[in-house]
């Protein structure tokens, strides 16, 4: 790992795991989705250590970290998260039981998948049609 003064944001925030890779950070930068010291940040901004990111997540909710350190290369997990503090407070019941019945509700609503090959040749062999 190279020891850094000032990195792009998009690259931080790949390197950190926060996002899987670094167009989705770039795209979350656009979107709006991340604030740097209370400011909305393009992907080229460059982060310094001390800095406060706020990133927007799904239903509302904004996670809060302080950039502890820099890197410039992949890590391990375990030491991509000694990069930054998060100090987003944990959710409260009611949030847990909002997320749990967003995710019955989207099992619920998704369409059904077509069969695959695979399936569609069993069907047929269950049905007794052997092709």
């Amino acid at each position: 790992m190279q020891v850094v003064d000032s990195i792009r944001l998009d690259i931080w925030l790949d390197v950190t795991c926060l996002f899987k890779t670094r167009s989705e950070a770039q795209k979350a930068c656009r979107g709006g989705k991340i604030d740097v010291n209370r400011q909305p940040a393009k992907p080229n901004r460059l982060l310094r250590v001390g800095d406060q990111i706020e990133v927007s997540r799904p239903f509302g909710r904004k996670q809060k970290l302080v950039v502890r350190a820099l890197a410039d290369q992949h890590l391990p997990k375990a030491e991509a998260r000694q990069l930054y503090e998060d100090l987003t407070p944990p959710p409260t019941p009611e949030d847990i039981e909002a997320r749990r019945l967003e995710r019955m509700y989207r099992a619920a609503t998704t369409p059904p998948r077509a069969p695959d090959k695979r399936q569609r040749r069993a069907l047929r062999r269950l049905k007794g049609r052997e092709d």
